[in-house]
């Protein structure tokens, strides 16, 4: 981690100018340089930085465009553990996928063996057909075998792992300040009757209003819920819904209440993607 307002030596950026290369003098940074976002860093509007690396050439086969931000993480779904995240236009390497395609495997260096995960539903990806069937314990358990008629995926819907959170304790809290974090992305599920039935999500704004969008997969059986001190606001989210702008207070934390919608009618699972702004 780096505080705010530290002074850093910029020694080089990715491709796609998303992450500066810095000097790191750390026991665990490779020949004592790291990476941080660059969304997060002020540069001289005159400094020029080289770029490091050409990175995986879109064109080569096996490689996906991220289209916007997206959680890196440690196997093939929401309940594993984020190892980072990837910036719109980033390139990435494909190493293999998960059963039904969901999630495709990725070079990543810090990730355990150098390897993540990532939901393909948010990059433009190639080769696909071609890549490993790889299991959440990591060994090789079938072969993609290209042919001439896409191949529809029928994955077994399974209810959403239970994540534990709740009104007192909610799976993050995000502080929005003028000068940093000014957009947060969640992704999540839920299902119904069985499985995990709610997610909590905490922010703190310092504007007069926020913006709010929710992207759905699935059945997409879920209600949304604003509240602040405990008090519901009135909104219009569901899913599909996109820049919705809603009135806030500056300085008191806001509650975001996703609930799956009760049924009666089988299994009802939805995979979603919360995106709050500052700023349409």
């Amino acid at each position: 981690m780096i505080p705010a307002d530290m002074r850093v030596e910029i020694t080089g950026k990715d491709p796609a100018g998303n992450w500066w290369q810095i000097i790191y003098p750390h026991p665990d940074a490779l020949d004592g340089k790291g990476w941080v976002t660059s969304q997060f860093v002020t540069l001289p509007s005159t400094a020029e930085v080289p770029v490091i690396g050409a990175g995986p050439d879109p064109e080569s086969g096996n490689v996906a465009i991220v289209q916007e931000q997206i959680n890196v993480r440690s196997g093939p779904g929401t309940d594993f553990n984020s190892l980072g995240t990837l910036n719109s236009q980033d390139v990435v390497r494909l190493t293999g996928k998960d059963s039904d395609g969901a999630w495709l495997q990725i070079e990543f260096a810090v990730g355990p063996e150098g390897k993540g995960w990532i939901n393909a539903a948010f990059v433009q990806a190639q080769g696909v057909e071609n890549l490993p069937i790889i299991a959440e314990s990591g060994q090789v358990v079938g072969t993609g075998t290209p042919t001439g008629i896409p191949v529809t995926p029928t994955p077994t819907i399974v209810p959403a792992r239970d994540d534990g959170d709740s009104a007192l304790r909610p799976a993050v809290h995000v502080v929005f300040e003028p000068n940093g974090t000014q957009t947060f992305q969640y992704n999540g599920d839920l299902s119904s009757p069985q499985g995990d039935v709610e997610d909590w999500i905490a922010f703190q704004p310092y504007g007069p209003s926020i913006f709010a969008s929710l992207e759905c997969t699935g059945s997409n059986s879920i209600e949304i819920q604003l509240l602040e001190n405990q008090r519901a606001l009135p909104t219009y989210i569901k899913c599909g819904t996109q820049r919705e702008q809603i009135a806030v207070q500056p300085g008191p934390s806001y509650l975001v209440h996703l609930r799956a919608i009760p049924s009666d009618s089988g299994l009802q699972y939805t995979n979603y993607l919360l995106t709050i702004k500052t700023r349409p």
